[in-house]
């Protein structure tokens, strides 16, 4: 494979700018030229390419975001878009391509893979919500990002004896709450993938309140697919008479440095991508298993079904107040 092609699809992720890199700097000492593809598949379609070389993506290991830009493209959710796309390797002289994205990107290269383009998934989001991987790029710059923020709002929280009802992200996914709650210490971690009880909540923050030097500043995590950040707060308010407070960390939690862990599993992803072009290999997935990079079938990726956290969530319960 002399020519292969990387994009970075979907939301944003801290690492991605490094995952880049690797899969750049590995297919150049390999022999084999590499093309940057701006703003995803949207960008495939419409032909936006820069030429990569060790320059290019020299000084970029430590930037949050993707320098190669990002978007959505619904068009690549239809057969004919893919055809277009590989219409368009094939006039590149495009043999291979690696898709820093999430489940929906790696779709649309398992769909390329199909009509002849050997394409390679690297899981890049921080929601940590693809099936086969035990971690995703991003999650642990996203999951430090909101600790830290946390531990500021805490602050204002201590000093008003106040609850503090923080969304954080993760889509329908609870892993960041779990995970972040247990960081700082949370009094609850609200998501999807578990029941909870408004009531019992407010109960054992009542219990705390009025037991001897009681405790009167509470935080509690939800997750960004539950929703309803402020009715959960004016709900505790109504149940315990504590002034309660919603705040929003949003996509803050994107941005920034990545951390160390993120740089490495992304440098890691990205070299075995190339690895398996350079063999001819396409319609797989990159991902991490009892902690060691490995790579699967996209669709028997796709299908499978992710464990939650669930020892980490009754550890929270457990020892929260």
């Amino acid at each position: 494979m002399k020519k292969i092609g990387v994009l970075t699809s979907g939301g944003d992720a801290p690492g991605m700018n490094a995952a880049v890199r690797a899969v750049a700097r590995a297919g150049l000492s390999k022999g084999m030229e590499v093309i940057g593809i701006e703003r995803g598949y949207v960008g495939l379609l419409d032909r936006e390419f820069v030429e990569l070389n060790a320059r290019t993506v020299s000084g970029i290991i430590q930037r949050g975001g993707t320098f190669l830009y990002t978007a959505r493209c619904p068009e690549f959710r239809d057969i004919e878009g893919v055809k277009k796309g590989k219409a368009v390797c094939e006039e590149i002289g495009l043999e291979g391509l690696v898709v820093i994205g999430g489940d929906g990107s790696f779709r649309g290269a398992g769909d390329l893979s199909s009509l002849g383009i050997p394409c390679i998934g690297i899981p890049g989001t921080i929601d940590n919500d693809i099936q086969c991987t035990e971690y995703t790029i991003g999650y642990d710059t996203a999951m430090n990002t909101a600790v830290d923020m946390i531990d500021k709002l805490r602050d204002t929280t201590q000093s008003h004896d106040r609850c503090s009802v923080v969304e954080v992200m993760g889509r329908r996914a609870g892993y960041i709450a779990v995970n972040v709650a247990l960081a700082v210490g949370a009094e609850a971690a609200i998501t999807l993938e578990r029941p909870y009880d408004l009531n019992e909540i407010a109960a054992r923050m009542k219990k705390t309140t009025s037991e001897k030097n009681g405790k009167h500043h509470f935080i509690i995590v939800v997750a960004e697919g539950v929703g309803h950040s402020d009715e959960i707060a004016k709900k505790i308010e109504e149940l315990t008479g504590i002034e309660s407070r919603a705040t929003v960390l949003g996509h803050v939690q994107r941005g920034g440095a990545p951390t160390v862990h993120d740089r490495i599993v992304a440098t890691e992803m990205g070299y075995r991508a190339v690895e398996l072009l350079e063999q001819g290999i396409g319609n797989r997935i990159i991902g991490i298993k009892d902690g060691q990079v490995y790579d699967i079938d996209i669709q028997e990726g796709l299908a499978m079904k992710k464990k939650f956290l669930d020892r980490r969530y009754d550890i929270l319960v457990d020892t929260a107040y």
